[in-house]
């Protein structure tokens, strides 16, 4: 039976989240994720042995997001969510497991653009959150969406995943 740590910190000062509610979301879409054969025939877990996963979330603002985007990913704009998709982006070659745990890497939310989309698009924020956690967690697990095909795949999971766990978009 796999273990799912994950951790995460709100140093947004705007919006005191239900931090324990959102990690164990996160953890019915990473198992809603790895049962879907479409997704685990292809995700960067595919032929590893792990016991545990583990991986964390940060919820900033969208002047962090802009100064990491800057700062590590030359883009002088502030972004909604940033993935370090550590394991998935290392070489196979190079991927670390200790004692049977994967560190799938870090995940950043600006929660200000959170509230700023939900508000826009007439949807709850907590469903805008979880969309972008959900978003975060198909990227940790080494999808991209470079591509309008791929973009559409990464969507249409997100959708199917949120549905799972019982987020219907209203």
């Amino acid at each position: 039976m796999t273990e799912y740590n994950i951790f995460s910190e709100n140093i947004y000062q705007g919006w005191e989240i239900d931090e324990k509610y959102f990690i164990d979301k996160a953890r019915e879409i990473l198992k809603y994720y790895l049962n879907m054969p479409e997704i685990a025939k292809s995700c960067c877990l595919k032929d590893y042995e792990y016991k545990t996963i583990s991986f964390d979330f940060l919820y900033c603002d969208s002047n962090k997001t802009h100064e990491i985007n800057r700062e590590y990913r030359n883009k002088d704009y502030p972004a909604d969510i940033i993935t370090f998709a550590i394991f998935a982006d290392t070489e196979p070659e190079n991927r670390f497991i200790f004692d049977g745990e994967i560190n799938l890497g870090e995940v950043m939310i600006a929660l200000d653009k959170v509230i700023e989309e939900a508000y826009k698009k007439g949807t709850e924020q907590e469903y805008e959150l979880s969309f972008l956690i959900s978003h975060g967690i198909m990227h940790l697990l080494g999808f991209d969406h470079q591509t309008e095909e791929d973009y559409n795949f990464v969507i249409s999971m997100q959708k199917k995943a949120l549905e799972a766990v019982g987020y219907v978009k209203i």
